[in-house]
């Protein structure tokens, strides 16, 4: 999939004007949405966001990291470090806001092409039919939920657009709630027609298990505790159960040599087939389809830095020792930091540069911590924007933590939600919660407090602590921010009510009389 997945599209730009001069060699709506092919093409076109910098391959993570209490920027571009500090003063400051906003806009707007035009072609197999208009459900979902994660609130609107856009369209706004309703309606409609699994050929495309667990994490965000937990049962206990498990080795989730695996729930395909200078622009030829993230996160010489760990998380890692003795493997997995050699003394050199003394002791790395997740195997030389590592936005280990909290949440058994950490505790040879947490064995709320942290040491720096913190209502409160502020100091700036949602780009609001900014902005 990594090599068919860029099929661009010109198909999409809608003319409105009565004089048609008909150009031979463009491809119009009512040229292309014919054949069974067309509708292949058309899937993959919204596939193909995942490639854009706005989406997944790069500013994303400057959004759902570097907000978060894990992340933050020291970056010389002062206007991106100060969109991690949460002042925000331009609304419509292109790569912190609106080249993803209006990202997220144009892969619904591929997504919905697909289920207007789609219907209306023949097929030789209407079963093949359903599932590319299921993954269209899924990738409309997926972006809505981003939406309602990162720009939704209930004191502003946003535009829900179920059809191809026109030129002068003004959509009706809604609330984060109702947004995050429409993508569990898109999840719920591609549930009913995905693959359970996709063949070799197919690798990462969406799954029925990938719309259940991307439902399951808008219930959760809604506090719909059943409902999430319903939809993650069928992974962990029910038919799905027979395609995930945890790897046997944790790093196998950050590889290149093992992607795919079967702790993967849903993962984009990266790759470096088309190696410098491939650009990633809507219309260029033989594109970057790369991961970007290395690069902007990469320490000084190397990259160009724009996103760092707080150090906190080392110091929360070695808290606990594994049944060896040792530290947590997961550190040495997660994060770049200057005692990591003596830490982890079989530690591989594959990076070099970060893992000597001498490196360390330079005055612009000392004090510092790194991102090491979905980094290249090697650095590059500041060419490490083709990284073809795989991103897996889903994994089974997240699936367990979240069914775990679903379980406790909704009145459950909280031996059986205690079970599932300790099943992802166990991989990596950390003792059973209940010998270095007893309180978690007998009360509900000490093992919630404690689950908040099992989820950073599990999945830190993989894009879910901005939903976790959201959901478990530490934006809402004093006290919640108060807690965030003992680890990260940009929180000093955060205002309730304002800041648990970026502002939507003032030319948005300007230009559709039918959303609204969060009146706090």
């Amino acid at each position: 999939m990594k090599k068919i997945i860029y099929l661009l599209l010109a198909i999409f730009l809608l003319n409105s004007c009565d004089v048609s001069v008909d150009n031979p060699n463009t491809i119009t709506t009512a040229t292309f949405w014919k054949t069974e092919t067309d509708a292949q093409y058309g899937i993959n076109a919204v596939y193909n966001m995942f490639y854009k910098p706005g989406t997944y391959s790069r500013w994303l993570w400057f959004r759902l990291d570097l907000t978060s209490d894990e992340g933050f920027s020291q970056s010389p571009w002062a206007e991106l470090k100060e969109w991690t500090q949460f002042q925000y003063r331009n609304y419509n400051f292109w790569e912190g806001n609106s080249w993803t906003y209006r990202d997220c806009y144009e892969a619904i707007f591929r997504a919905n092409q697909v289920l207007y035009h789609v219907p209306e072609i023949e097929f030789a197999n209407e079963a093949e039919k359903n599932k590319i208009l299921a993954q269209a459900y899924f990738l409309r979902g997926l972006y809505y939920y981003n939406l309602a994660l990162l720009w939704g609130s209930e004191n502003n609107s946003l535009p829900i657009v179920l059809e191809p856009s026109t030129p002068g369209m003004q959509p009706e706004g809604h609330n984060g709630t109702e947004v995050y309703q429409q993508a569990i309606s898109d999840f719920t409609e591609a549930q009913k027609f995905l693959p359970e699994v996709w063949d070799d050929a197919n690798k990462g495309r969406a799954t029925k298990g990938a719309a259940l667990a991307f439902r399951a994490k808008c219930y959760m965000q809604l506090h719909q505790w059943n409902e999430a937990k319903n939809d993650l049962q069928w992974l962990v206990e029910g038919e799905g159960m027979q395609y995930y498990d945890l790897t046997i080795k944790y790093e196998d989730n950050f590889r290149t040599d093992t992607e795919n695996n079967i702790e993967s729930v849903f993962e984009i395909q990266y790759s470096d087939i088309h190696k410098a200078p491939a650009g990633d622009g809507d219309f260029d030829v033989d594109p970057n389809l790369g991961l970007n993230r290395g690069q902007f996160f990469a320490p000084p010489g190397i990259g160009w830095t724009d996103g760092e760990i707080r150090p906190w998380l080392v110091t929360e890692f070695k808290k606990e020792k594994n049944l060896n003795e040792g530290y947590d493997i997961r550190l040495r997995h997660t994060a770049f930091y200057s005692e990591q050699h003596l830490d982890f003394p079989n530690n591989e050199r594959i990076y070099s540069e970060v893992s000597n003394d001498a490196t360390w002791n330079r005055d612009n790395w000392k004090g510092r911590v790194f991102y090491r997740k979905y980094s290249s195997e090697h650095f590059r030389d500041f060419d490490d924007y083709h990284n073809p590592t795989n991103v897996r936005l889903v994994r089974f280990a997240d699936v367990l933590l979240m069914y775990a909290e679903c379980i406790a949440q909704s009145g459950g058994n909280l031996s059986d939600a205690i079970a599932h950490v300790d099943r992802v505790r166990a991989r990596v040879e950390m003792p059973a919660l209940a010998v270095n947490h007893p309180a978690v064995v007998s009360s509900k709320d000490a093992f919630l407090k404690r689950l908040q942290m099992e989820r950073v040491l599990e999945l830190a720096t993989e894009g879910q602590r901005w939903a976790d913190i959201k959901r478990w209502g530490l934006l809402d409160n004093q006290a919640g921010i108060d807690e965030l502020k003992s680890r990260d100091p940009d929180f000093n700036n955060f205002i309730i009510g304002r800041h648990s949602c970026l502002p939507i780009p003032s030319d948005e609001v300007n230009n559709n009389p039918n959303i609204s900014q969060n009146p706090d902005y």
